[in-house]
């Protein structure tokens, strides 16, 4: 299973972005999907979870109500809307696929992951 997370560039505090990630090689339609970010010397965090049919999504308190995440699973995709961008959400977003049950912020759970792409945020 093969991700590619792409739509990470420079901007300034208060305007939108959105990070795509493209899933090849298994079946998208039945994985999790979870964006991590991870900051300059500090530990991979959570942000956001869907499940595999869409039903349910999850997100860290820190991007509630500012992000959203959702899948087209036609497209082998899964999207990170991000809103009302903050100088604190500069990070290297990461993609993932989770396979099984379990806890959706956990990224030790979490069994396929992209490159990761650079979201810098200027205030």
């Amino acid at each position: 299973v093969q991700l590619q997370a792409s739509g990470g560039e420079l901007v300034q505090a208060g305007v939108s972005l959105r990070l795509s990630c493209a899933v090849s090689g298994g079946t998208f339609s039945i994985y999790n999907m979870g964006w991590f970010r991870q900051a300059p010397g500090k530990e991979r965090e959570a942000v956001a979870a869907i499940r595999w049919s869409g039903s349910s999504t999850f997100y860290a308190d820190s991007v509630k109500g500012r992000f959203t995440i959702s899948r087209d699973n036609a497209k082998n995709t899964v999207y990170l809307q991000m809103n009302s961008l903050k100088p604190e959400d500069t990070a290297v977003y990461y993609c993932s696929v989770k396979r099984y049950s379990g806890s959706y912020y956990d990224a030790n759970l979490y069994d396929y992951w992209g490159q990761g792409t650079e979201v810098t945020v200027s205030s």
